[in-house]
C-alpha cells in the first residue's frame, strides 16, 4: 500500500495505491490561502472496509497541520469522521 497525494494552487488529492492500481482517492479544493474542502472520497469496492479512507483522512490533517491550514470536511465521510475523532479538531 502506497499513500500518493498531489497538491496544487487550485486542488489537489489524494490517494491509496495497492496491487500497482489506485484503489482510493480523495480530492480537495482549496478555498484561498488557509483552508482547503475536501469534497470527495472514494474507495473501490474490493477494497472497501480496510481502513483506507481513514488514512486519506490521517493524511489530510498531517498535510494541514504541516501547512498551518484548516480542513472543511464538505465530504460526507470525511465529515463524520472529523465529528467522530477529536484529535482532528485542531484543523477545523
Amino acid at each position: 500500500m502506497k499513500v500518493i497525494h498531489e497538491n496544487d494552487v487550485k486542488n489537489g488529492f489524494l490517494g491509496v495505491e495497492a496491487d500497482g492500481e489506485r484503489v482510493a482517492l480523495m480530492t480537495y479544493t482549496w478555498a484561498g490561502d488557509k483552508m482547503f474542502i475536501i469534497d470527495h472520497t472514494e474507495v473501490s469496492e474490493d477494497y472497501g472496509h480496510k481502513g483506507f479512507g481513514m488514512i486519506m483522512v490521517e493524511s489530510a490533517v498531517e498535510f494541514a497541520r504541516a501547512q498551518g491550514v484548516k480542513i472543511y470536511p464538505l465530504c460526507p465521510f470525511a465529515k463524520h469522521i472529523f465529528d467522530t475523532v477529536r484529535s482532528f479538531d485542531d484543523v477545523l
